[in-house]
């Protein structure tokens, strides 16, 4: 017999850490899912959901799962007050924006910005995505091997998303930096008060900059997307100074974070399964349902907290007001009552369902921008490697909130 849920859940926490779990969580997902899916995490001092039937209502059902206070009433009721003063700049920021509101000022921020994000809309970017990604194959051409990510995969989004905010592509290492730093407080659930100090320092700068080109937008009106919130903020009725900064962030780290992991994790399972490889190969069409089996398989985004805005049942259990709920999202699309054989990776899955875009009102905005750019990038990558491999069998991957490679050097055969 295995250990029960508390004692497993215990083991569980101390494994996230570890290089057993960064590797591979999913072994351990499935015990938390099979002993105890909706579960009181003591030491994250949340409730941890990881069935898929559970997951979806609590996505879908915004009036008692916010996103409003998912991130700062958390931090509130774990930390003294002498320390809450001090991270006043980052709570403050985690309290508005689109990812951190519901009805009616989340339903007033994805109408000011969704158009930007609609397919037909982003049609439009195919021509530049292609180039770029012309560009970026090029520059490793010849060479034996490279590092997808740093090479490709993380360049590519960043530029497109930096295009359409009008922020200009050589701050795109200084964007990495402040973006995985932001999100490190994240990666537990009870983090160190230095690592939070540390992300609020890259949220402090990131947001210094932004107000710096929004007041160059003021003066030198703009087309692109952080042009077009500027004029609506000046509005005065729709848009905020702080929801401006506070959006510009979100879409910033968002806009390339998923589609880097995205890209990274898809390359990694083509080339870990050499019989959905060779499939793909012979059948160019499978390239999006290769895409969605990969963010099936390997969600980038492996899990999203809600607040509970009034006490409700969740699989038997009753989650009081007030609490947290942090749902799995890799648990859930690995999910044997929903995905048969889950844990295989298989392109011409049918009816795939996943949930890594979230659900609800707040699926990811920047879903179709991610489903646009990762089919041209795939697609162009094997054309013209076709006997890539990985160059190490070891591959150390990020642990929290967004899974992927921290590097995945390819080699590219001859």
């Amino acid at each position: 017999m295995g250990p029960g849920p508390g004692t497993f859940m215990n083991a569980f926490d101390a494994a996230v850490n570890t290089d057993g779990f960064r590797n591979n969580p999913y072994p351990f997902y499935a015990q938390l899912r099979e002993s105890d899916p909706v579960h009181w995490c003591e030491p994250w001092g949340c409730w941890v959901l990881t069935r898929y039937a559970d997951i979806c209502p609590v996505l879908q059902d915004h009036a008692t799962f916010s996103n409003r206070g998912r991130v700062t009433n958390t931090i509130q009721r774990e930390y003294p007050g002498d320390f809450l003063q001090r991270i006043q700049p980052l709570l403050s920021h985690f309290a508005q924006g689109l990812i951190n509101s519901d009805p009616p000022d989340h339903t007033r921020l994805r109408r000011l910005i969704q158009k930007a994000f609609i397919p037909k809309t982003l049609e439009i970017l195919r021509p530049k995505i292609e180039t770029l990604v012309a560009e970026l194959l090029g520059n490793v051409a010849g060479r034996p091997s490279f590092d997808l990510i740093n090479e490709f995969a993380y360049p590519l989004p960043v530029q497109v998303i930096a295009e359409m905010l009008g922020v200009p592509p050589s701050m795109r290492e200084t964007f990495k930096d402040w973006s995985y730093t932001i999100l490190q407080f994240q990666a537990v659930p009870r983090a160190d008060q230095d690592i939070i100090l540390v992300s609020q320092k890259a949220l402090v700068e990131m947001r210094g900059y932004l107000a710096e080109v929004v007041a160059d937008r003021r003066k030198n009106p703009t087309d692109d997307l952080l042009g077009e919130l500027v004029r609506v903020e000046e509005e005065g009725t729709r848009l905020s100074h702080e929801e401006l900064l506070s959006t510009g962030v979100s879409l910033l780290v968002a806009g390339h974070e998923t589609t880097t992991n995205l890209i990274a994790n898809a390359t990694y399972l083509l080339l870990t399964n050499p019989v959905q490889r060779e499939l793909l190969m012979a059948s160019p069409a499978l390239y999006a349902p290769t895409v969605e089996e990969a963010l099936r398989c390997e969600a980038p985004l492996q899990r999203l907290g809600r607040s509970v805005l009034k006490t409700s049942t969740v699989g038997g259990k009753t989650i009081e007001e007030g609490k947290t709920v942090l749902s799995l999202v890799g648990a859930a699309n690995r999910d044997p009552a929903q995905f048969a054989a889950p844990d295989s990776f298989d392109i011409t899955r049918r009816d795939n369902k996943h949930i890594a875009f979230g659900s609800g009102i707040h699926f990811c905005l920047g879903a179709a921008l991610a489903r646009l750019e990762a089919p041209i990038a795939l697609k162009a990558l094997f054309a013209r490697h076709p006997k890539m491999s990985l160059a190490s069998e070891t591959v150390e991957w990020h642990s929290g909130v967004m899974r992927g490679p921290k590097q995945l050097r390819v080699a590219l055969g001859s």
